[in-house]
């Protein structure tokens, strides 16, 4: 996010609340980032893994809100910085209902999930558009690629959320494929945030070396390594069972 601007003639009062935001905002998302990767080091279903977890769901809402709250009034406003942190705040949310809920269990709040998850959709196709209108095909100062990114991520999310509600509600692997790669998406849209969106506050020599790239690929990686390790358990449970269910029938 950049500076929010504050009028030299604000009261000092206005000037305080803005340094307090910007700072909530950094210290936040910092704490999410550590936190979302220490997730991974530690053992799922643990205490310490809950813990962390419910550390990186408060983080990541509160990075993430302040993020799309004061975007639109930045001196030049960043419409991509908007539906990043809706974007996120949403994967967050609907990350955390996934394993707070019981399985197989719907809500009202679960519709609401798809209203947002097609507005981010559409949104994202309309600011594409409007970036593709541009002679140099960028709108804010962003390319339509990042934009085009949040068309890809909603649909994903609205498919996941229609056949959370037509199936009502979501159990074993779907359920936990469902919150493994929310969180994860959410904690790479972080991570590029601050490592590819913000490569100024890193060393130059950083910057030049390529290194900044590494975060958001590890991610990607380990969201594929989790991925595939619980289709490959579902699958051996399926195997297991398949014979015992041959033998009653």
């Amino acid at each position: 996010m950049a500076t929010l601007y504050i009028s030299p003639e604000s009261s000092p009062l206005a000037h305080a609340a803005a340094a307090a935001v910007l700072y909530l905002h950094i210290g936040a998302g910092s704490v999410g980032i550590m936190s979302g990767a220490a997730a991974f080091v530690f053992r799922k279903g643990t205490p310490l893994h809950r813990l962390i977890g419910k550390i990186f769901v408060i983080s990541m809402l509160i990075m993430s809100g302040i993020g799309a709250v004061v975007a639109p009034f930045l001196p030049t406003p960043e419409r991509a910085s908007v539906i990043a942190g809706i974007l996120t705040f949403y994967l967050v949310l609907s990350s955390w209902m996934a394993v707070k809920r019981k399985p197989g269990e719907l809500g009202k709040f679960d519709h609401g999930l798809l209203l947002t998850s097609l507005s981010i959709t559409g949104a994202g196709a309309y600011f594409f558009w409007l970036a593709m209108q541009s002679p140099r095909g960028m709108l804010d100062g962003q390319p339509g690629a990042a934009f085009l990114m949040f068309v890809i991520i909603g649909s994903l999310a609205a498919v996941g959320d229609l056949r959370l509600i037509i199936q009502r509600g979501v159990t074993g692997a779907t359920r936990l494929a469902r919150h493994l790669w929310r969180m994860t998406v959410a904690l790479f849209i972080a991570a590029n945030s601050l490592f590819l969106g913000q490569p100024q506050v890193f060393p130059k020599a950083v910057q030049k070396s390529g290194w900044l790239n590494v975060p958001a690929l590890l991610i990607l990686a380990l969201l594929l390594y989790w991925l595939g390790h619980v289709a490959y358990g579902a699958f051996k449970r399926r195997r297991m069972h398949r014979p015992n269910q041959l033998h009653a029938g």
